[in-house]
């Protein structure tokens, strides 16, 4: 988790990089019985996917590391190939996260269920973490549900009613206030109301190299430009002025003709 300052407040935010998120599938109603999409999600090598599962990518042209199902009301307007990345998301957003929570291992019922435990003192030895009594003597054996000790964590959870602070388009990061379930690069899945929007991401993004050469292109091309039309406008400065010399020199001929019949 990090900080962001939104005016004078301070936000614990998490970073969320999602995306972008393949289309690889589009279950209707009339085929499949429900309504969903099916999206791939980053990448990994060819030789470590089954072969049936590579021709079933091959449609979108993707070889993603994680795939998952997602139910909609209405899929008709998708279709395989499209991408969703995170500018369908806006700041202010409401959304759901499922996650995988973080695994304890075996825990006792204190940090399990947050028994408060016996006393340290007047007859109790060695008794401050332990369950206790788990039932009565009678039905003979331990009642389904009974909070005892076992494993804790690594559960689906979701959580709900979280904000989407801001959103970076240029690294796909979506920052969401407060926390997600699941550890450090675990996979969750992000939900939202509102309509799904697809192929909004831009075209690659320039280098700042390229474009300062583009820039320094552009600017070679305007002074050879300007030049020429420097050189073009002297060149017609020059016509002018020759052909101003050839009439002043013919009327100069005229009148010494006309001098000399006179």
């Amino acid at each position: 988790m990090t900080q962001m300052w939104f005016g004078d407040d301070v936000m614990a935010v998490t970073p969320v990089l999602a995306g972008p998120c393949t289309v690889t599938q589009v279950k209707s109603k009339a085929k499949d019985g429900y309504e969903a999409l099916q999206l791939a999600y980053g990448e990994r090598k060819a030789k470590n996917i089954k072969k049936p599962q590579l021709g079933h990518y091959k449609l979108a042209d993707v070889k993603p590391a994680h795939v998952k199902e997602f139910r909609i009301e209405d899929a008709s307007g998708f279709k395989i190939g499209d991408v969703i990345t995170v500018e369908t998301f806006a700041a202010g957003d409401k959304i759901s996260v499922t996650g995988t929570s973080k695994g304890r291992g075996f825990q006792g019922v204190v940090k399990r269920y947050h028994f408060h435990g016996f006393r340290a003192t007047h007859g109790n030895k060695d008794q401050e973490r332990m369950g206790g009594s788990v039932g009565p003597k009678g039905p003979a054996h331990v009642f389904k549900g009974t909070r005892m000790g076992g494993r804790m964590g690594g559960e689906r959870v979701t959580v709900t009613n979280l904000e989407v602070m801001a959103i970076d388009a240029a690294k796909n990061i979506i920052f969401v206030k407060g926390a997600v379930p699941g550890a450090i690069d675990g996979l969750i899945m992000i939900s939202g109301a509102g309509e799904l929007k697809v192929n909004l991401k831009k075209s690659a993004s320039v280098k700042p190299e390229e474009i300062k050469v583009e820039e320094e292109i552009k600017a070679d091309n305007e002074v050879k430009e300007a030049k020429e039309v420097k050189e073009v406008k002297i060149v017609d400065n020059e016509v002018k002025e020759t052909k101003i010399e050839e009439v002043k020199t013919k009327e100069n001929n005229t009148a010494a003709t006309a001098e000399v019949k006179s």
